[in-house]
Protein backbone atom coordinates (compact mmCIF):
# COMPACT_ATOMS: atom_id res chain seq x y z
CA UNK A 1 0.00 0.00 0.00
CA UNK A 2 2.72 2.33 0.70
CA UNK A 3 4.53 2.20 -3.09
CA UNK A 4 1.04 2.81 -4.35
CA UNK A 5 0.65 5.71 -1.93
CA UNK A 6 3.93 7.04 -3.45
CA UNK A 7 2.95 6.75 -6.65
CA UNK A 8 -0.38 8.36 -6.83
CA UNK A 9 1.22 11.17 -4.72
CA UNK A 10 4.18 10.80 -8.35
CA UNK A 11 1.66 10.66 -10.91
CA UNK A 12 -0.71 13.00 -9.07
CA UNK A 13 1.53 15.63 -9.91
CA UNK A 14 1.07 15.72 -13.96
CA UNK A 15 -2.19 17.15 -14.73
CA UNK A 16 -4.96 15.11 -16.18
CA UNK A 17 -4.66 14.86 -19.39
CA UNK A 18 -8.79 15.70 -20.62
CA UNK A 19 -11.07 13.21 -22.45
CA UNK A 20 -11.33 15.23 -25.94
CA UNK A 21 -14.99 16.51 -26.53
CA UNK A 22 -17.38 14.04 -27.58
CA UNK A 23 -19.36 13.76 -31.17
CA UNK A 24 -19.03 10.16 -32.35
CA UNK A 25 -16.58 7.28 -32.26
CA UNK A 26 -14.96 8.08 -35.42
CA UNK A 27 -14.16 11.82 -33.85
CA UNK A 28 -13.12 10.05 -30.68
CA UNK A 29 -10.55 7.54 -32.72
CA UNK A 30 -9.13 10.39 -34.56
CA UNK A 31 -8.70 12.50 -31.34
CA UNK A 32 -7.25 9.21 -29.36
CA UNK A 33 -4.96 8.18 -32.28
CA UNK A 34 -4.01 11.45 -33.11
CA UNK A 35 -2.82 12.66 -29.08
CA UNK A 36 -0.54 9.37 -29.54
CA UNK A 37 1.29 10.50 -32.84
CA UNK A 38 1.70 14.11 -31.72
CA UNK A 39 2.61 12.55 -28.07
CA UNK A 40 5.47 10.11 -29.95
CA UNK A 41 6.14 11.59 -33.46
CA UNK A 42 9.00 8.81 -34.04
CA UNK A 43 7.03 5.83 -33.14
CA UNK A 44 5.61 4.39 -36.46
CA UNK A 45 2.08 3.32 -36.07
CA UNK A 46 1.81 -0.16 -36.19
CA UNK A 47 4.29 -0.42 -33.32
CA UNK A 48 1.92 0.19 -30.54
CA UNK A 49 0.77 -3.05 -31.41
CA UNK A 50 4.00 -4.11 -28.85
CA UNK A 51 2.77 -2.63 -25.92
CA UNK A 52 5.23 -0.12 -23.67
CA UNK A 53 8.32 -2.16 -26.05
CA UNK A 54 7.42 0.52 -28.68
CA UNK A 55 8.17 3.67 -26.76
CA UNK A 56 11.30 2.60 -24.66
CA UNK A 57 14.56 1.69 -26.95
CA UNK A 58 15.81 -0.29 -24.10
CA UNK A 59 12.90 -2.53 -23.00
CA UNK A 60 12.65 -2.51 -26.92
CA UNK A 61 15.86 -4.64 -27.42
CA UNK A 62 15.37 -7.00 -23.78
CA UNK A 63 12.02 -7.59 -25.64
CA UNK A 64 13.17 -8.40 -28.84
CA UNK A 65 16.48 -10.54 -27.42
CA UNK A 66 13.15 -12.79 -25.76
CA UNK A 67 11.55 -13.12 -28.83
CA UNK A 68 14.21 -15.15 -30.37
CA UNK A 69 12.29 -17.60 -28.72
CA UNK A 70 9.50 -16.75 -27.41
CA UNK A 71 8.16 -18.18 -23.98
CA UNK A 72 4.44 -18.68 -24.86
CA UNK A 73 5.44 -20.90 -27.91
CA UNK A 74 4.57 -24.17 -26.00
CA UNK A 75 1.34 -23.28 -24.40
CA UNK A 76 0.29 -21.78 -28.57
CA UNK A 77 1.25 -25.69 -29.29
CA UNK A 78 -0.78 -26.77 -26.98
CA UNK A 79 -3.58 -24.33 -28.07
CA UNK A 80 -3.17 -26.33 -31.98
CA UNK A 81 -3.93 -29.42 -30.52
CA UNK A 82 -7.04 -28.94 -28.57
CA UNK A 83 -8.38 -26.66 -31.68
CA UNK A 84 -7.48 -29.79 -33.98
CA UNK A 85 -8.91 -32.39 -31.46
CA UNK A 86 -12.35 -33.74 -32.20
CA UNK A 87 -14.96 -33.40 -29.97
CA UNK A 88 -16.76 -36.49 -28.99
CA UNK A 89 -19.17 -35.97 -31.76
CA UNK A 90 -16.15 -35.63 -34.65
CA UNK A 91 -15.98 -31.80 -34.91
CA UNK A 92 -13.25 -29.49 -33.89
CA UNK A 93 -13.45 -25.95 -33.02
CA UNK A 94 -13.04 -24.30 -36.68
CA UNK A 95 -16.37 -26.18 -37.20
CA UNK A 96 -18.11 -23.15 -34.98
CA UNK A 97 -16.75 -20.42 -36.55
CA UNK A 98 -16.79 -18.46 -40.32
CA UNK A 99 -13.85 -19.43 -42.22
CA UNK A 100 -13.10 -22.15 -39.85
CA UNK A 101 -11.53 -19.29 -37.18
CA UNK A 102 -9.18 -18.04 -40.03
CA UNK A 103 -8.87 -14.68 -40.51
CA UNK A 104 -11.95 -13.31 -38.50
CA UNK A 105 -10.31 -12.57 -34.78
CA UNK A 106 -9.76 -9.07 -35.82
CA UNK A 107 -13.65 -8.30 -35.53
CA UNK A 108 -13.81 -9.09 -32.41
CA UNK A 109 -15.43 -7.82 -30.17
CA UNK A 110 -18.80 -7.94 -31.84
CA UNK A 111 -22.66 -7.51 -31.00
CA UNK A 112 -25.13 -10.77 -31.35
CA UNK A 113 -28.39 -9.76 -33.01
CA UNK A 114 -29.36 -13.01 -31.19
CA UNK A 115 -28.56 -12.84 -27.80
CA UNK A 116 -28.50 -9.14 -27.84
CA UNK A 117 -24.95 -8.72 -26.18
CA UNK A 118 -21.11 -8.48 -26.82
CA UNK A 119 -19.43 -11.20 -27.67
CA UNK A 120 -15.97 -11.87 -27.33
CA UNK A 121 -13.32 -14.92 -28.15
CA UNK A 122 -13.10 -16.42 -25.07
CA UNK A 123 -17.02 -16.65 -24.86
CA UNK A 124 -17.55 -18.07 -28.61
CA UNK A 125 -15.07 -20.66 -27.61
CA UNK A 126 -17.19 -21.38 -24.74
CA UNK A 127 -20.33 -21.47 -26.88
CA UNK A 128 -18.74 -24.11 -29.03
CA UNK A 129 -17.77 -26.31 -26.26
CA UNK A 130 -21.65 -26.01 -25.29
CA UNK A 131 -22.76 -26.75 -28.26
CA UNK A 132 -20.13 -29.86 -29.13
CA UNK A 133 -21.88 -31.33 -25.64
CA UNK A 134 -18.52 -30.74 -23.69
CA UNK A 135 -18.38 -28.67 -20.43
CA UNK A 136 -17.04 -24.57 -21.05
CA UNK A 137 -13.97 -24.16 -19.21
CA UNK A 138 -14.56 -22.10 -15.53
CA UNK A 139 -11.22 -20.44 -15.47
CA UNK A 140 -11.70 -17.58 -18.11
CA UNK A 141 -8.43 -16.26 -18.17
CA UNK A 142 -5.83 -18.83 -18.07
CA UNK A 143 -5.27 -22.23 -19.21
CA UNK A 144 -6.86 -23.80 -22.03
CA UNK A 145 -9.33 -21.03 -22.45
CA UNK A 146 -6.42 -18.85 -22.96
CA UNK A 147 -4.76 -21.02 -25.51
CA UNK A 148 -7.30 -21.85 -27.39
CA UNK A 149 -7.89 -18.27 -27.78
CA UNK A 150 -4.19 -17.50 -28.36
CA UNK A 151 -4.30 -20.21 -31.12
CA UNK A 152 -7.07 -18.73 -32.77
CA UNK A 153 -5.76 -15.03 -32.52
CA UNK A 154 -2.69 -16.81 -34.55
CA UNK A 155 -5.03 -17.28 -37.20
CA UNK A 156 -5.57 -13.38 -37.47
CA UNK A 157 -2.11 -12.48 -36.76
CA UNK A 158 -1.23 -8.99 -38.82
CA UNK A 159 -4.68 -8.60 -39.87
CA UNK A 160 -6.10 -5.24 -39.09
CA UNK A 161 -8.57 -4.66 -35.94
CA UNK A 162 -11.67 -3.32 -37.67
CA UNK A 163 -14.91 -3.86 -35.64
CA UNK A 164 -18.33 -3.03 -36.48
CA UNK A 165 -20.04 -0.16 -34.48
CA UNK A 166 -23.42 0.13 -36.58
CA UNK A 167 -25.87 -1.75 -34.13
CA UNK A 168 -27.39 0.18 -31.45
CA UNK A 169 -26.55 -2.25 -29.04
CA UNK A 170 -22.70 -2.11 -29.84
CA UNK A 171 -23.01 1.43 -29.76
CA UNK A 172 -23.85 1.48 -26.43
CA UNK A 173 -21.50 -0.97 -25.17
CA UNK A 174 -19.24 1.55 -27.14
CA UNK A 175 -20.15 4.57 -24.80
CA UNK A 176 -20.17 2.29 -21.33
CA UNK A 177 -17.10 1.65 -22.13
CA UNK A 178 -15.58 4.91 -22.94
CA UNK A 179 -17.27 6.20 -19.88
CA UNK A 180 -15.77 3.03 -17.79
CA UNK A 181 -11.70 3.92 -19.50
CA UNK A 182 -11.89 7.52 -18.47
CA UNK A 183 -13.76 7.28 -14.90
CA UNK A 184 -11.90 7.45 -11.59
CA UNK A 185 -11.93 4.41 -9.54
CA UNK A 186 -10.83 2.78 -6.39
CA UNK A 187 -8.30 4.45 -3.67
CA UNK A 188 -6.00 5.55 -5.51
CA UNK A 189 -8.72 7.61 -7.32
CA UNK A 190 -7.07 6.26 -10.95
CA UNK A 191 -8.73 5.57 -14.04
CA UNK A 192 -7.35 3.72 -17.26
CA UNK A 193 -6.23 6.82 -18.90
CA UNK A 194 -4.66 8.12 -15.49
CA UNK A 195 -1.41 5.88 -16.27
CA UNK A 196 -2.18 4.61 -19.89
CA UNK A 197 -2.67 8.28 -21.65
CA UNK A 198 -1.47 10.59 -19.06
CA UNK A 199 1.43 8.77 -18.04
CA UNK A 200 2.44 6.70 -21.04
CA UNK A 201 5.98 6.44 -21.74
CA UNK A 202 7.22 6.90 -18.37
CA UNK A 203 8.44 4.42 -15.59
CA UNK A 204 6.71 2.85 -12.87
CA UNK A 205 9.25 1.07 -11.25
CA UNK A 206 11.31 -0.34 -13.60
CA UNK A 207 8.55 -0.93 -15.72
CA UNK A 208 7.90 1.02 -18.98
CA UNK A 209 3.77 2.01 -18.94
CA UNK A 210 2.35 1.25 -22.04
CA UNK A 211 0.29 3.58 -24.05
CA UNK A 212 -3.47 2.89 -24.30
CA UNK A 213 -2.79 2.86 -27.89
CA UNK A 214 -2.72 -0.55 -28.87
CA UNK A 215 -3.72 -2.45 -25.35
CA UNK A 216 -5.66 -5.43 -26.32
CA UNK A 217 -4.13 -6.45 -29.90
CA UNK A 218 -1.10 -8.92 -28.00
CA UNK A 219 -4.06 -10.84 -25.51
CA UNK A 220 -4.16 -13.30 -24.57
CA UNK A 221 -0.22 -12.51 -23.74
CA UNK A 222 2.20 -14.29 -21.80
CA UNK A 223 3.18 -12.61 -18.65
CA UNK A 224 6.86 -13.42 -17.24
CA UNK A 225 5.30 -12.42 -13.64
CA UNK A 226 2.99 -15.44 -13.90
CA UNK A 227 4.71 -17.95 -16.20
CA UNK A 228 1.67 -18.75 -18.68
CA UNK A 229 -0.72 -16.73 -21.17
CA UNK A 230 -3.21 -14.97 -19.36
CA UNK A 231 -6.43 -13.03 -21.47
CA UNK A 232 -7.17 -10.05 -21.11
CA UNK A 233 -9.98 -9.64 -18.48
CA UNK A 234 -7.38 -11.68 -15.92
CA UNK A 235 -5.00 -8.09 -17.19
CA UNK A 236 -8.11 -5.63 -16.93
CA UNK A 237 -8.63 -7.40 -13.47
CA UNK A 238 -5.04 -6.93 -12.03
CA UNK A 239 -5.15 -2.93 -13.14
CA UNK A 240 -8.41 -2.80 -10.86
CA UNK A 241 -6.77 -4.50 -8.39
CA UNK A 242 -3.54 -2.25 -8.18
CA UNK A 243 -5.80 0.90 -7.57
CA UNK A 244 -7.33 -0.80 -5.23
CA UNK A 245 -11.00 -0.85 -6.65
CA UNK A 246 -13.26 -4.52 -6.55
CA UNK A 247 -12.59 -6.36 -10.04
CA UNK A 248 -15.61 -7.17 -11.75
CA UNK A 249 -15.38 -11.40 -13.18
CA UNK A 250 -14.04 -12.01 -15.81
CA UNK A 251 -15.99 -11.77 -19.11
CA UNK A 252 -18.36 -9.49 -17.16
CA UNK A 253 -20.43 -6.70 -19.16
CA UNK A 254 -18.38 -4.43 -17.39
CA UNK A 255 -15.30 -5.59 -19.27
CA UNK A 256 -16.83 -6.49 -22.67
CA UNK A 257 -17.73 -2.97 -22.90
CA UNK A 258 -14.41 -1.79 -21.96
CA UNK A 259 -13.03 -3.50 -24.94
CA UNK A 260 -15.44 -2.70 -27.34
CA UNK A 261 -13.93 0.95 -26.97
CA UNK A 262 -10.04 -0.01 -26.30
CA UNK A 263 -10.80 -2.58 -29.86
CA UNK A 264 -12.20 0.72 -31.01
CA UNK A 265 -9.87 2.55 -30.46
CA UNK A 266 -7.10 0.26 -31.72
CA UNK A 267 -8.56 0.37 -35.49
CA UNK A 268 -6.16 -0.07 -38.06
CA UNK A 269 -3.36 -1.42 -35.96
CA UNK A 270 -2.55 -5.46 -36.63
CA UNK A 271 -3.40 -7.89 -34.28
CA UNK A 272 0.12 -9.26 -32.77
CA UNK A 273 -1.33 -11.66 -30.23
CA UNK A 274 -0.35 -13.90 -28.99
CA UNK A 275 2.43 -11.68 -27.32
CA UNK A 276 4.82 -11.38 -24.21
CA UNK A 277 4.65 -8.56 -21.74
CA UNK A 278 6.62 -8.72 -18.46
Amino acid sequence: MKTLLVLALALGTVAMVPAVAHASPQSDLKAFQGYFKKRFPKVPFDDYANGAYALNANSRAQWQSIMMFPPYEFQLAKGKKLWNTPFKNGKTYASCFRNGGVGIAQHYPYWDQRTHEVRTIVMDINSCRRRNNAAPYKNLTAGPIAELAAYMKSLSRGRHVSIDLSSPGMLKAYERGRQFFWARRGQLNFSCATCHVENAGKFIRGNVVSAALGHGVGFPAYRAKFGHLITLDKRYMGCNKKVRAAPFKPESAQYRDLEVYETYMDTGLPLDAPSYRP
